[in-house]
């Protein structure tokens, strides 16, 4: 019997079928990565979120593993040029939580380009503004996606029902469809009035929205950024704001997250965007909706089972 650690908690439906597939599923939500290492020749499997970093040591202490599920979008925490020359297969699922991820892209950009979160606030404190919350409309403007697959593709559909003009980039040729036409990053930096962020987190996105970027945008823009916080500087964030290149963020991640994604620390640049009212922050929400957390398990269930024949 193969067994599986699940370092994560995750919807019991995984568990439960690998189970009836005759897999033995172990768990361990607490331990560290030392205590994780030391006991780790047991297990043919690995299924986890993002709580433990899997390196080199890590692999090579699972001498027995067939594979690591991340039941999410992303791998970055797992160094998987490495595990491939060990043969053991790395599992995502990222097209699971992809719809989650896109409409809460279109609900926080709604909501900042309509001022709903800042008239709602302010209504609350007694103030009945309308003309200052007058709203910008999606409609006719060009909105600049980086990183075009499942999530990016997903986004596009839905500002294309708004009238929006979608463009994309990726490093990957021939991405564009009838949702998104492909171009170089300098035409979404020429055309875009709104740049939205769906792209792995790696040497080629690291900080990829920096100073250097914004300045070379031809028009002032609004930023989505709900793929990885280290993919846009904060500090050069908050310098775009005050100089008013950038319009709006809607920032579903921080630079400043733990690995784990679970907590956040303060600096000066978090407390600005905190306090701006043309900043919406959410804590890394934006693929956490019920329904995905189904989906993704029954991803990672799917793609075991492909795996084994099953």
């Amino acid at each position: 019997m193969l067994k599986i650690l699940h370092l994560d908690e995750n919807h019991e439906l995984l568990k439960n079928e690998l189970s009836n597939l005759g897999f033995e599923n172990c768990f361990d939500f607490d331990s560290s990565k030392k205590e994780i290492e030391n006991k780790l020749e047991k297990y043919h499997g690995i299924i986890l979120r993002s709580r433990i970093t899997i390196d080199k040591v890590f692999l090579d202490r699972g001498i027995n593993l067939k594979f690591i599920a991340r039941v999410g979008s992303g791998t970055e925490n797992i160094d998987v040029v490495y595990a491939n020359k060990k043969l053991i297969k790395i599992i995502s699922a990222g097209e699971a939580n992809a719809n989650a991820v896109s409409e809460h892209a279109l609900g926080m950009i709604l909501s900042l380009k309509n001022r709903i979160l800042k008239s709602n606030n302010e209504i609350k404190e007694g103030l009945w503004l309308r003309e200052k919350n007058r709203g910008i409309e999606i409609k006719g403007k060009t909105v600049g996606i980086i990183g075009y697959g499942k999530t990016g593709k997903s986004f596009a559909e839905k500002l294309n029902a708004l009238g929006a003009n979608v463009l994309c980039s990726d490093i990957i040729p021939n991405k564009g469809d009838n949702y998104a036409m492909q171009v170089s990053i300098n035409e979404i930096k020429e055309k875009s009035n709104i740049i939205s962020l769906h792209t792995n987190l790696n040497e080629t996105s690291l900080f990829l929205i920096n100073n250097y970027f914004i300045d070379e945008c031809e028009n002032p823009f609004y930023i989505i950024n709900t793929s990885r916080g280290e993919c846009l500087k904060t500090s050069d964030l908050v310098e775009g704001l005050k100089s008013g290149k950038i319009l709006g963020a809607c920032l579903d991640v921080i630079e400043n997250e733990s690995k784990s994604f679970e907590e956040i620390d303060s600096n000066n640049d978090l407390d600005y965007l905190k306090n701006s009212k043309n900043v919406i922050i959410t804590p890394h929400i934006a693929g956490w909706t019920y329904e995905s957390k189904v989906n993704l398990s029954k991803v990672i269930l799917e793609k075991i089972k492909h795996m084994f024949d099953l």
